[in-house]
């Protein structure tokens, strides 16, 4: 299991407050989560917040993580649509091995604001030192939102979460990779 990377919590269930500045107490949202003590989370805020005002439209997800390592010669992928610009019908997610000759088969299909893949496991190549290129459609389409790089050690777990850019008023370019076990 990780040992680094996530902060120890007894079972319980807590408030999570996010506030407009670390010097005001002016709550965006505020939500109660329960943990399991000996789980592992992962935990994204996602929406806007018009005023600041408790009551935006701001949603707080609190995901299990599934942290059993993979079997020797594979890495996992998940992906958190957290990005309210993301195109209606979702979005399709392609992860190939580099060099691509061309995109493959997507690996998720349709992923909604706020929907959270299956982790999927895909082959490691130990020869390939050129990592994944991680190809963002518009779901039923082939044309890129965005691709990225990956480069993922053998038997590692990560999660990649789509997001806005900052201000809110498109999909990020980027996805935020969290390597969930390495």
């Amino acid at each position: 299991l990780p040992s680094a990377g996530y902060t120890n919590v007894l079972s319980d269930t807590d408030t999570i407050k996010g506030l407009v500045n670390p010097s005001d107490t002016t709550s965006v949202f505020s939500d109660t989560v329960s943990w399991t003590a000996g789980l592992q989370y992962t935990v994204i805020a996602t929406g806007f917040s018009a005023s600041g005002a408790n009551g935006s439209n701001v949603v707080l997800q609190s995901i299990l993580d599934e942290n059993s390592p993979p079997a020797s010669g594979n890495v996992e992928f998940r992906v958190i649509n957290a990005s309210p610009h993301s195109p209606p019908g979702g979005v399709d997610v392609y992860i190939d091995p580099i060099p691509v000759q061309a995109m493959g088969s997507a690996v998720i299909s349709g992923l909604a604001y706020q929907q959270v893949s299956k982790y999927v496991s895909l082959v490691f190549f130990p020869g390939n030192n050129n990592g994944y290129e991680l190809y963002v459609t518009q779901s039923g389409s082939t044309t890129p939102i965005f691709s990225q790089y990956l480069g993922p050690a053998d038997n590692t777990i990560h999660t990649l979460v789509l997001t806005d850019v900052q201000g809110g008023n498109a999909m990020n370019p980027l996805a935020m990779e969290l390597t969930d076990l390495d």
